[in-house]
């Protein structure tokens, strides 16, 4: 029963710390978007390299006169994402 009062407690507590906190600044969101942009494109180049592997392997086991793997695409090469226009212009 204690376990299940402080649980509770402990899962109210943050809940309390995270609806505290304030909202991103334009700085902090860029990076943050950059940072999200950087581990995709790592996900995409890891995806490839294991392509490349599971090709590798499948070639060493290959039977002659059985077709060949898929062809493994590379990712292009990385580009950071456009920052949003700094300002809209006002309508007058």
């Amino acid at each position: 029963m204690k376990k299940l009062i402080a649980f509770t407690l402990c899962s109210f507590t943050t809940a309390a710390a995270f609806a505290a906190l304030p909202p991103l600044t334009p700085e902090a969101q860029e990076a943050a978007t950059l940072a999200k942009a950087k581990a995709a494109y790592g996900d995409r180049v890891g995806a490839f390299k294991l392509c490349q592997a599971q090709n590798r392997v499948a070639d060493q086991y290959r039977v002659s006169g059985t077709p060949a793997p898929a062809a493994c695409v590379a990712p292009p090469p990385f580009v950071a994402p456009v920052a949003a226009a700094a300002a809209p212009a006002v309508a007058k």
